[in-house]
């Protein structure tokens, strides 16, 4: 598994532009019953950004080698005390909801093992809009373990996941 300080190479280009596709499948989860499934098999295969930001001690005026700064996860919490990870489709989202922090690109699998390593209970998709949407703890426990949601031809959903036995036994 991949950690913040080690993110997804794949991405490494990325300007952090959201992807209209799957906004405007986002637009529609919460219409009909299989647009929630559908939105989020389309987050499993899209580039997402997770915010971070400086914790510790990065104040003073002046420069100190002896000072520094740890980069964390961002968590929301409720009123009723849980924690949730925000997570954005584009720099718009994430700069409008917290303009100091900094993106990370990655995936809805590195998003929901953040998730579960925070005892978080939910994951919030681009929270200030334009089209939010929550993936809450039973999902992430799902996409967590590398599984996607996938859409079947027959228009129900399933799990996709890698059998690391079979990846061995090729070699």
């Amino acid at each position: 598994m991949r950690t913040l300080g080690q993110p997804n190479a794949a991405f490494a280009g990325d300007r952090g532009e959201p992807d209209p596709a799957l906004r405007a499948i986002l637009a529609r989860a919460y219409d009909g019953e299989q647009n929630y499934p559908r939105a989020v098999a389309a987050l499993c295969t899209a580039r997402l950004l997770l915010p971070i930001v400086a914790e510790g001690d990065e104040g003073g005026d002046a420069p100190d080698p002896d000072r520094h700064a740890e980069m964390a996860a961002v968590l929301v919490r409720s009123a009723a005390g849980d924690t949730a990870v925000p997570v954005f489709t584009g720099l718009d989202a994430l700069t409008s909801w917290n303009p100091k922090a900094r993106p990370v690109p990655c995936t809805l699998d590195d998003v929901a093992a953040t998730a579960i390593q925070t005892g978080s209970m939910a994951v919030l998709i681009d929270l200030p809009g334009p089209h939010p949407l929550v993936i809450e703890r039973g999902l992430i426990d799902e996409l967590a373990q590398g599984r996607r949601l996938v859409e079947l031809p027959d228009g129900g959903f399933g799990w996709m996941f890698r059998d690391p036995d079979a990846e061995t036994a090729g070699s």
